[in-house]
């Protein structure tokens, strides 16, 4: 598809000072200085620069869309790509584990996911990469690992660890245990031997991890940890050079990394919801701190656009920063995040009810419907 060569006017556009009214030029998948081709009028529209979306997992329902049922993947990227405009979300992080849970979490699923996405990506509008959240027990797995995130150009890798530790302290039966299992491919017996297994590797992480994580750092990669639940942990992680917490679960492990000049990244269905689903810090509390450098979908791709309109009243523009300069500052991504010339013309349009209406990616029309649909169309 051919980038778009307009002028919008009449709408409110946000930009680097604030919003205004002035007219915003794109040409050749930019934003330009100057006004370019025909004019588009958008009057009680509000133009902002699309979504940068650093953690999603939204996207396993287009791939599986029933537990254990992987459709052809390439189609569920397509139908991913669809959800994403539709939200206004112009780059999107699919959060891909790297873990002993098997199913879609699994290392072959990982593999799977990233040559379907090669293969998808010239064909796809908006811009998808791939995070991988690496569950920190598999040190047996961190070389293959180091490969898989040269050969695949991947940028971003998060820390997890969802090993039931306390439960196996206590000699209890982990929650959850037999559906794991199940999803897994394994016997509850063989799954939890192998949790056993991993668990008793305590000793030997730190060490692991410093090692894989000064070879990532060398190669480029930024490094997060995903439910810091105190200062101590994120100090851990820091000594890493681990420099983004991702979904802290306390005030106190947020105000850590922000005192040390750690990102901070929320989810936006806690901001929707008015707090966590799992009980953890409300992350509304938390930007009202200060205390957040971006927010993201986490589960649910239409949480970004509707947390910044729930934190703000003017429809999500004074918000808008944690969905774009925001994200795009903690990933070093100077092509996007704003509406300023050169920059990729990555656009979120809302229409007069504050709904997403439009999505340009890279100056294309990805979805479009409503009042600016027939305004660019004619």
């Amino acid at each position: 598809m051919t980038p778009l060569d307009v002028t919008i006017a009449g709408a409110r556009v946000l930009g680097p000072a604030g919003l205004s009214d002035a007219p915003l030029a794109l040409a050749g998948g930019r934003i330009a200085a100057r006004p370019a081709g025909r004019e588009v009028a958008l009057p009680g529209c509000t133009v902002l620069p699309g979504i940068i979306d650093l953690h999603g997992d939204g996207f396993e329902r287009h791939l599986a869309p029933r537990r254990g049922l992987v459709s052809d993947l390439t189609r569920g990227l397509a139908a991913l790509d669809a959800e994403l405009a539709a939200s206004g979300i112009t780059t999107a992080v699919l959060a891909q584990f790297w873990s002993w849970e098997g199913g879609m979490r699994s290392p072959d699923f990982a593999r799977r996911l990233a040559a379907a996405l090669e293969e998808a990506r010239p064909h796809l509008l908006t811009d998808m990469v791939i995070q991988l959240r690496l569950e920190t027990h598999l040190t047996d797995q961190f070389g293959e690992v180091a490969e898989f995130v040269a050969r695949h150009g991947i940028g971003y890798v998060v820390y997890n660890d969802h090993l039931p530790h306390e439960a196996l302290r206590k000699g209890r039966t982990p929650p959850r245990l037999t559906g794991q299992a199940l999803k897994s491919g394994r016997s509850p017996a063989a799954h939890l031997e192998l949790i056993r297994a991993l668990a008793a590797r305590d000793p030997e992480v730190p060490g692991a991890l410093a090692a894989l994580s000064a070879r990532l750092r060398d190669m480029g990669v930024r490094l997060g940890s995903h439910d810091d639940p105190d200062p101590a942990r994120r100090a851990m992680m820091r000594d890493l050079g681990v420099a983004i917490s991702e979904f802290p679960e306390t005030m106190e492990a947020a105000r850590a990394a922000r005192a040390a000049g750690d990102a901070v990244i929320l989810g936006a269905p806690n901001v929707v919801r008015g707090g966590s689903h799992a009980g953890k810090m409300q992350a509304r509390a938390a930007v009202a701190e200060g205390l957040c450098d971006a927010l993201v979908s986490d589960y649910h791709y239409p949480a970004p656009a509707a947390a910044a309109a729930a934190l703000a009243p003017d429809g999500g523009a004074g918000a808008w920063h944690l969905l774009s300069s925001g994200p795009a500052r903690v990933m070093g991504w100077k092509d996007r995040g704003g509406l300023t010339p050169g920059a990729r013309a990555d656009l979120a349009i809302l229409g007069p009810s504050g709904l997403v209406e439009a999505t340009i990616a890279a100056g294309r029309i990805a979805f479009a419907r409503g009042h600016v649909a027939r305004a660019l169309f004619g």
